[in-house]
This record gives C-alpha cells, sequence and structure tokens, in this order.
C-alpha cells in the first residue's frame, strides 16, 4: 500500500512539509509506503475548462507538475493534499494543480481514501480546508478525519513542532488512513468491489 502526500508549499521543507511528514513517519509505522510530491516555486498552469483531457486522461498543459501527479496517482492507495494558507484561502497554485489533477485523471482518485490539511500562522485555516475538501466529496473517495481539525499553525517549522494538538492531529490522520487501507485491502480479499456509478444524468436548471 502506498500514500502520496501533495505538498502545496512553494518551500519544500516549510510548515505544510513538516505537518506531511508527521503522517508519513506514523503510515510508514503502519507498513504504508508514501512519498511527499512538492508543487515547487515554478509557475503553475490554471485549467482553462478547454475540454482536451477527456479523452486522453491528461492535461494538455504539460510543463508543470500535474501530469506526473496524475500518472502517480493511478498507482497510489491513498492520498494526503497538504496547502498553506495565504491570505486565508488555500494555495491558488495547489488549488488550480487540484482542479486539472480531476478534471484529467478523475478515476485515478476515485473510491480511494484521502485527506486534507492545511497549515497556517494564525487563521483562513477552515476556509482552505473547506475548498481543497471538495475535490474528495465529488471524487467518491472517502474522507479520512482525525480528532480536530486538520490544521497546524505556525510562522516557521519549529513553532508548528511547538503546536502539540496539531501535530497529534496529524498523527491520528495517519493512524486512521492506515486502518482505512487495510480495511479495504481486507474487502478486496473478499471480492468486495467498488459501487458502480451512474452518469447519466445532467441537469440544467435554466430551461428554455
Amino acid at each position: 500500500m502506498k500514500v502520496l502526500l501533495f505538498n502545496g508549499s512553494p518551500r519544500a521543507n516549510g510548515c505544510t512539509y513538516t505537518a506531511l511528514t508527521e503522517i508519513a513517519n506514523v503510515l510508514n509505522e503502519q507498513s504504508v509506503r508514501t512519498e511527499i510530491l512538492q508543487i515547487g516555486n515554478r509557475p503553475v498552469q490554471d485549467c482553462i475548462a478547454c475540454g482536451g483531457c477527456e479523452k486522453t486522461g491528461r492535461c494538455v498543459f504539460g510543463e508543470d507538475c500535474a501530469n506526473e501527479w496524475i500518472g502517480k496517482a493511478a498507482e497510489a492507495d491513498g492520498f494526503v493534499f497538504g496547502t498553506p494558507v495565504y491570505y486565508a484561502h488555500p494555495s491558488g497554485r495547489m488549488l488550480s494543480v487540484m482542479d486539472r489533477m480531476f478534471y484529467a485523471g478523475g478515476e485515478n482518485f476515485a473510491h480511494k481514501p484521502a485527506a486534507v490539511i492545511a497549515s497556517a500562522r494564525r487563521a483562513g485555516t477552515t476556509a482552505a480546508l473547506d475548498a481543497i475538501g471538495k475535490h474528495l466529496g465529488i471524487s467518491q473517495m472517502p474522507v479520512v478525519s482525525s480528532t480536530y481539525w486538520n490544521m497546524v499553525h505556525g510562522n516557521t517549522p519549529e513553532e508548528v513542532k511547538q503546536d502539540l494538538e496539531g501535530m497529534q492531529t496529524m498523527r491520528n490522520i495517519g493512524r486512521n488512513m492506515a486502518w482505512l487501507l487495510k480495511c479495504i485491502q481486507a474487502g478486496k480479499r473478499e471480492k468486495i468491489e467498488a459501487p458502480a456509478t451512474e452518469h447519466s444524468a445532467w441537469t440544467n436548471f435554466i430551461r428554455h
């Protein structure tokens, strides 16, 4: 079993990374492999709703990490999406990449458990969690919860480590993720398949 942890911060080893690492350490203790993927500080393209991904399952823009991450998602069993908080909302770059990944490669995420986490100096965390958590809800992904809102506070990695409840929340995410992955694996051994999905209905509210 493998979990991908997405670091939506331009800082490779900052506060968001610190929180993700705490989750990864617990998963590793539970015999779950992990890989932390970092968005980096290069430009990221937003989705332009061109529909070019519908046949290929890949975004037409290939200069950033979106297509690489879509490919990795196909082989993963679970996910953690992490974002720093700027201006009281998630990283715009992380939101853009998630939009494109789920638009182009949504089948690689469906029915796989996931969690979202946010890192902030002080405020904006709940709005950030709400924004990126919506991707999970429309992709049939079991949501991994914890014992408090999935956030850490601190202006530096050292301060994040002092957020004892926040770090405890991260560890409990790791434990809950490992437990759910093992439950799903046990279900597969019993030949319990993912449910069939309906796609035939498409309702427009404005009619002529």
